[in-house]
């Protein structure tokens, strides 16, 4: 669950998270309502939208009676809910465990083995992080491999303490404890990397009474595999420079420039809409370009000096650098562009998002997360060439690349969300599905009431994501990381260490255990 909240922002639009924080809930002294076994409990977490509730996340740990629905105590049940800050979760650990000559719990058969892993927390409590399925009739498991977070493991804390409880499966819910051990994940990497991951399972009542007693079997680490989880920040952070280019609506259906009705009237008390967009998303975008140099270009007008249609000119007239030195340099090719060109049409986009997908394709081949492209196309209308705008965004999801999409004026841009991926992939006219999305459209309109910040971040909000998406799809990790950005493995295969190495029987059957 993960909470936020931003001022100025228009309601309606979601606030941009300002962190994800784990809720852990656990219960305890249940009424029992089952007869023969221990109940089967499970938590419902509802969230009001309306009212005041006390935020759980301003107290790291609440506990609270549970009540019947008459309202009296359920005995001396409770639940208790703990929050955790996971912001800085970057990763998720492939573990796989195996034992070796486990104690032997069952009179007729040979003990049914689960293992369960925790976490401590910082009060001490026990979190648990996994439990394996159950293994029967087998005193040499093999288990499963699974996969968690890495800040459920471990909060994202690598010395913080962790316990392996291995248990004998009861279907009454009494397992039989056969013991356990204490770890932490830096050790196991160290272990793990040195062929030293197995730890004597122990159980402390057996260690107090027999003199020679040694364990109760050998747990072993038979894989770790680390995959490590970029953040935007890293790759900025890391030199990645985000090149912007801004692309201009010069369509009739605007409005003659001359005319105070028209959506490019040049106000000399407020800049008009094309202005306050441009400006919002811009002095944001600029901060993560080093030369502060953007390229605008313009569509759907007669350019001299043939006055022919173009459907990608630079503004500032100059083809052989289309760029303009910082925001304010956009403004003004804009401005001074407006006088010299004839609004006309058709609202045709294919053509600048091909333009910009070729310098993002030579980027592709740097193998590097050094720069990626943003292009903001500024429109008052549904675009005419609707299919090849939809092959080009397809070709373009392969490529470093995001496009943001804002509709200004009042038309209908019921059709322009065909093109943003939210409510489905979107497929070219051929049936190719884009391999991600990267197109996010905001209607002006509905933020015109923001403050130039809440409008930026409205209009910015996925870009991080995307960014993160294409570089960890591609394998590249932040410039100056030496691990890959996909499977991080400290090792493909674990060698014998001298309890034995076990193959996986086809006759061993499994199923998921019931909490102890």
């Amino acid at each position: 669950m993960s909470a936020g909240a931003e001022q100025g922002v228009p309601s309606g639009l979601p606030a941009p998270c300002a962190a994800k924080v784990e809720l852990r809930l656990s219960c305890r002294h249940l009424l029992d309502r089952d007869p023969l076994t221990k109940s089967d409990p499970s938590v419902v977490l509802l969230l009001q939208a309306q009212g005041r509730w006390v935020q759980i996340v301003a107290q790291k740990k609440m506990t609270r009676p549970l009540l019947l629905r008459v309202g009296r105590n359920a005995g001396k049940s409770t639940i208790t809910v703990i929050a955790e800050d996971i912001s800085g979760n970057n990763g998720y650990v492939e573990l796989c465990f195996q034992a070796r000559k486990l104690d032997d719990k069952d009179v007729f058969s040979k003990s049914d083995p689960f293992l369960e892993l925790f976490r401590v927390n910082e009060d001490g409590s026990e979190q648990l992080v996994y439990r394996t399925e159950v293994v029967k009739n087998n005193l040499n498991p093999v288990w499963e491999p699974f996969k968690v977070s890495l800040s459920s493991l471990c909060s994202c804390e690598e010395k913080r303490p962790l316990k392996c409880l291995i248990w004998d499966y009861d279907s009454r819910g009494k397992h039989d404890f056969i013991g356990e051990f204490a770890t932490t994940f830096e050790e196991m990497q160290r272990a793990f990397q040195e062929n030293q991951a197995h730890w004597d399972c122990v159980n402390a009542k057996y260690k107090q009474k027999k003199r020679h007693y040694k364990n109760s079997g050998v747990v072993i680490l038979a894989d770790l595999k680390f995959y490590r989880v970029y953040s935007f920040l890293d790759y900025i952070l890391g030199g990645c420079q985000i090149h912007f280019t801004v692309a201009i609506d010069f369509t009739a259906s605007n409005g003659d420039p001359r005319n105070s009705c028209s959506l490019h009237y040049i106000n000399p008390f407020q800049p008009n809409e094309y202005l306050q967009a441009l400006l919002a998303v811009g002095e944001i975008c600029q901060d993560y370009d080093s030369d502060k140099r953007f390229s605008a270009l313009g569509f759907g007008a007669r350019i001299p000096p043939k006055f022919e249609v173009s459907h990608d000119f630079a503004i500032n007239f100059n083809p052989e650098d289309d760029e303009c030195e910082g925001i304010q340099g956009v403004v003004e090719a804009y401005q001074n562009c407006l006088p010299r060109v004839q609004l006309y049409g058709p609202t045709n986009v294919a053509p600048i998002i091909s333009k910009v997908a070729r310098m993002a394709a030579a980027e592709e081949h740097s193998g590097e997360a050094s720069q990626y492209y943003i292009l903001l196309i500024l429109t008052d209308g549904v675009v005419t060439d609707m299919a090849d705008t939809r092959e080009a965004i397809v070709r373009a999801s392969h490529l470093p690349m995001s496009i943001i999409i804002v509709g200004v004026g009042n038309a209908d841009f019921t059709d322009m969300q065909v093109l943003d991926g939210d409510d489905g992939v979107l497929r070219s006219p051929r049936g190719e599905p884009a391999l991600r999305d990267i197109v996010q459209f905001v209607p002006f309109r509905e933020l015109k009431n923001a403050s130039p910040a809440a409008l930026a971040k409205c209009v910015l909000a996925e870009v991080p994501k995307q960014v993160v998406e294409y570089y960890s799809h591609r394998g590249l990790p932040p410039r100056g990381t030496s691990a890959r950005a996909g499977e991080a493995s400290l090792a493909s295969t674990h060698e014998d260490t001298g309890a034995g190495r076990a193959t996986r029987s086809p006759s061993h059957t499994t199923q998921q255990p019931r909490g102890p």
